[in-house]
């Protein structure tokens, strides 16, 4: 009853004690309406994912190696200690955060980063201890990408998705790697995998049991995945990837199924020339639900489910770090038949989406300044 109380206490009072007053001028036009953009906190260096706790506030993940809680008026909690030290340069860092689907009876929390000097990614779970001094307890690594050590610093994605029995699926980067990794099932380069709560492998995995394969992996041939969520109407996965110059993606994950890198692409790579053969096309490989040509470098992916905007239910938003824009993709039978670009004004590479308990539309922005944004109708 505690828990419900502040989240009620929290719907009520976000319009002006959360969001700090400060509101975007002028609205941003959009088909529901004018929008204003209020910004319920600031002074996040490089803010990489938003998670809500069950009584409104925030646990926000910094790239650099930092997490925080952040208060219903937007202060800002200090570092939560045991966080471990994280690879940060470039894309590398601390990365998602996401709370268990039973957060209020065990305050679980899983997080990945770059671990050990490398791209390579590390899931951990904790327990989160949010008083005045927070901090993580019994951690515990229960996961790490498997394949060859990158020094280098890109395309490490990670995303966490929960799915309704519990398991975990985790979206790994291809690490900017000129081989064919992502086709390559003896290793986690390019791939989503699907984990236990404790990491191991739960049974019905696509691959497992097979010679040289990894047990974890679920699906494959992903470059860079920085989206990833169930759709609330049907419980399907679906994900958001970055191609090269173009061919930015969004896919339904199905089991087992070859998403196609490097092999097909829309874009080009980044000297001009073709991507594998220069197809877009493969027998054997899936072709994505949408993408963008060119790219528009999408970060973070919510299915709004609210009532703030009714017209809005069941459209699938996307950040967009090099367009600086929000994307609104109209869904219908498993297929996008409209895309609206929303705050092409307000400047600011998103980092993360997220719809929030009072039905507001969250952003974090992408820099050394970083903020949250609070999407709500002008009034």
């Amino acid at each position: 009853m505690r828990v419900w109380a502040r989240l009620l206490s929290f719907i009520a009072v976000a319009a002006t004690t959360f969001a700090g007053g400060a509101i975007a001028a002028p609205a941003f036009h959009s088909s529901a309406g004018d929008l204003n953009v209020e910004t319920v906190a600031r002074g996040l260096v490089h803010p990489w994912s938003l998670a809500f706790l069950p009584d409104g506030r925030m646990l926000v993940t910094e790239r650099p190696g930092r997490m925080r809680i952040v208060a219903h008026d937007g202060k800002l909690s200090p570092p939560v200690a045991g966080v471990p030290k994280v690879f940060a340069q470039s894309q590398a860092g601390l990365l998602d955060v996401a709370l268990d689907r039973d957060y209020e009876k065990n305050a679980t929390i899983y997080f990945c980063y770059n671990a050990d000097g490398s791209s390579n990614v590390a899931v951990v779970r904790a327990r989160l201890s949010d008083d005045e001094k927070p901090r993580l307890d019994d951690l515990k690594i229960i996961f790490r990408q498997k394949g060859p050590p990158s020094p280098g610093a890109l395309n490490v994605a990670c995303r966490i998705a929960q799915a309704a029995d519990g398991n975990l699926f985790v979206s790994l980067g291809d690490h900017f790697r000129p081989s064919k990794d992502a086709q390559n099932l003896s290793d986690d380069i390019g791939k989503i995998v699907r984990i236990r709560p404790d990491g191991s492998v739960p049974p019905g995995n696509p691959f497992a049991g097979k010679a040289d394969a990894r047990p974890e992996i679920w699906s494959y041939g992903h470059r860079n995945a920085e989206g990833l969520a169930f759709n609330p109407a049907d419980g399907k996965l679906w994900e958001q990837e970055h191609g090269p110059m173009g061919g930015d993606e969004i896919n339904i994950i199905e089991k087992g199924k070859n998403y196609g890198w490097p092999l097909v692409s829309y874009g080009v790579n980044y000297d001009g020339t073709p991507v594998g053969r220069g197809k877009t096309h493969q027998a054997g490989t899936e072709q994505p639900v949408w993408h963008w040509t060119p790219s528009i470098a999408p970060s973070g992916m919510a299915f709004y489910d609210g009532k703030l905007f009714p017209a809005w239910r069941g459209s699938l938003f996307n950040g967009a770090l090099k367009f600086e824009l929000l994307s609104r993709l109209t869904l219908q039978d498993d297929k996008v038949v409209k895309e609206e670009r929303l705050l092409q004004g307000l400047h600011e590479r998103i980092r993360d989406v997220r719809e929030g308990p009072d039905g507001a539309i969250y952003l974090l922005t992408d820099n050394s300044r970083g903020r949250i944004l609070r999407v709500v109708p002008a009034k």
